[in-house]
């Protein structure tokens, strides 16, 4: 069973990697002049929406956490946008901790959200299609020795992960970038998204 769920959620890991793939050539081929650089906005949004998707689609399909007790539509539909809620709470929180942290307050206010957005995809939406909208099994999972499952293990993991990848990427922004063997200051918005990605992506090898 064990050797089961290490597939299973390898193949999950390998699909959210592809999906992030997609989202980069697969809009170059509808959208005129896009590029990750150019138009990273647009890039941002259309990343989120399919690791989400994909996200949703493979928990749908595996069910890690299958219940036994059968529940009505209106429950189903009440959870549903509780997630939803959740969800947009994770987005502005983050939102307002970036600023905290520095992040322009009114200028960039869009880069700055849609980050928030990003990272909320990659730690809140695997813990909504897994654990749904209960705040005890978080903190359960999230507590020391909580953990009860393969993949519970690996939420654990991946969340804290791109925690540390978004930090390290807002680490460099604060130094002198007028030296020239630095970046130049163009280059900095994509520092933080980049290595959240790579933070991200490094948790399945």
């Amino acid at each position: 069973m064990k050797d089961t769920d290490i597939k299973r959620l390898l193949y999950t890991h390998l699909l959210c990697i592809f999906s992030i793939i997609l989202s980069i050539f697969i809009p170059s081929v509808f959208l005129e002049n896009f590029s990750i650089l150019e138009t990273h906005l647009t890039w941002l949004c259309i990343c989120s929406v399919f690791v989400t998707a994909v996200n949703l689609v493979l928990y749908l399909v595996v069910k890690p956490n299958v219940s036994s007790k059968r529940s009505s539509l209106s429950h189903k539909v009440t959870r549903v946008l509780k997630c939803c809620i959740y969800f947009l709470m994770s987005c502005f929180s983050f939102h307002v901790i970036f600023v905290l942290y520095g992040a322009p307050l009114i200028e960039l206010v869009l880069e700055t959200f849609l980050f928030a957005v990003l990272l909320s995809t990659f730690t809140t939406v695997p813990c909504l299609c897994l654990l749904g909208p209960n705040l005890k099994a978080w903190l359960r999972v999230f507590s020391r020795n909580g953990v009860t499952s393969i993949w519970e293990n690996s939420l654990q993991i991946t969340t804290i992960s791109s925690f540390v990848g978004a930090w390290l990427g807002a680490f460099p922004i604060p130094l002198d970038w007028e030296r020239p063997w630095q970046m130049t200051v163009e280059r900095k918005p994509y520092i933080c998204r980049s290595l959240v990605l790579d933070v991200r992506l490094g948790t399945v090898t």
